[in-house]
């Protein structure tokens, strides 16, 4: 006596939307736009990097991304992978192999600042 084989299609597998949606919530249309403009010189902001920009009140002119943009070329070609870029009285953490900005301080002299688990830092002229 023979028992037939009865094969049934697998399901695919579920795949959560929850992480994803909760990431896209917290960013703002200016954070993503800011993101986006950013793309195109290279160096890119993370979601803290802009959220400390913004409470800061921390802004980026055109020149000052060019130079940020400089600044990472000049640590990556040094060999650094986590830089401290010291521009205008800004200081931003930078992941140079990322080409990403983690996050970002005022150094108008009203707060301390100590950074760590960086191997370099590129102070930009003005």
């Amino acid at each position: 006596m023979v028992n037939p084989v009865q094969l049934q299609p697998l399901a695919a597998p579920r795949v959560s939307a929850a992480p994803l949606a909760g990431k896209l919530a917290t960013a703002s249309f200016a954070q993503v736009l800011q993101n986006e403009l950013g793309a195109g010189t290279g160096v890119r902001f993370s979601a803290h990097a802009l959220q400390r920009l913004e409470e800061r009140g921390i802004t980026l002119t055109a020149s000052m991304r060019e130079r940020l943009d400089a600044a990472v070329d000049l640590a990556a070609s040094k060999g650094a992978r986590e830089s401290v870029v010291l521009l205008n009285e800004t200081a931003m953490v930078v992941s140079v192999p990322n080409r990403t900005v983690i996050t970002a301080v005022a150094t108008d002299g009203q707060d301390n600042a100590v950074f760590t688990n960086i191997d370099s830092a590129v102070v930009m002229a003005n």
